[in-house]
């Protein structure tokens, strides 16, 4: 977490929290979503503005992490912005690396660590467990995750999407969360 952000939390512990405006997208990408998106429909059906600028998106992952109850935020200052995941917390990008391995990162740039377990869903998804926490791995990485499936290294096991936030403790709606 930025200096900042623990300076202003010191300094205002009691901001409320903010819920419904940040939402994470299954390839890695931020959404706002203002007054007018949120009327619209829950994200991702309704996903608001992409968060293009680079600083900002920079800020948002640095100091991004989960709560007790595994809902994903973003501290902002002395306020806790909570995001809605349109899949996991975490968006795997796969890249082979000089000796043919592959090197997995967050799209937070987040080293992924060990790989601790592969899943597959009913619909052709494929998450990865690893020491950072549970992620689907991107659309356009399939193809280096297929050759590593088809060269016996990894062994996917089959998983039912819905099951995934309570097998692996995050909460895909922080929003809806707080009206149950």
């Amino acid at each position: 977490m930025d200096e900042m952000v623990k300076a202003a939390l010191a300094k205002w512990p009691h901001v409320p929290h903010c819920y419904g405006w940040l939402g994470l997208d299954a390839r890695g990408d931020w959404y706002m979503r203002d007054d007018r998106t949120q009327a619209a429909g829950p994200f991702p059906l309704s996903k608001g503005s992409r968060i293009q600028h680079d600083k900002l998106r920079e800020f948002i992952e640095r100091n991004y992490e989960a709560d007790a109850q595994g809902c994903w935020y973003f501290q902002n200052g002395p306020q806790r912005v909570y995001v809605e995941l349109e899949a996991t917390p975490l968006v795997w990008r796969l890249r082979r690396d000089a000796a043919g391995g592959v090197q997995i990162q967050a799209h937070t740039g987040w080293p992924a660590g060990a790989v601790q377990g592969l899943w597959l869903d009913e619909t052709g998804h494929l998450y990865l467990q690893t020491e950072r926490g549970l992620g689907l791995v991107h659309s356009q990485d399939m193809t280096v995750a297929a050759d590593e499936v088809e060269a016996g290294r990894w062994h996917p096991q089959p998983v039912r999407a819905a099951e995934l936030p309570a097998r692996f403790g995050f909460v895909r709606s922080p929003l809806a969360a707080t009206r149950s």
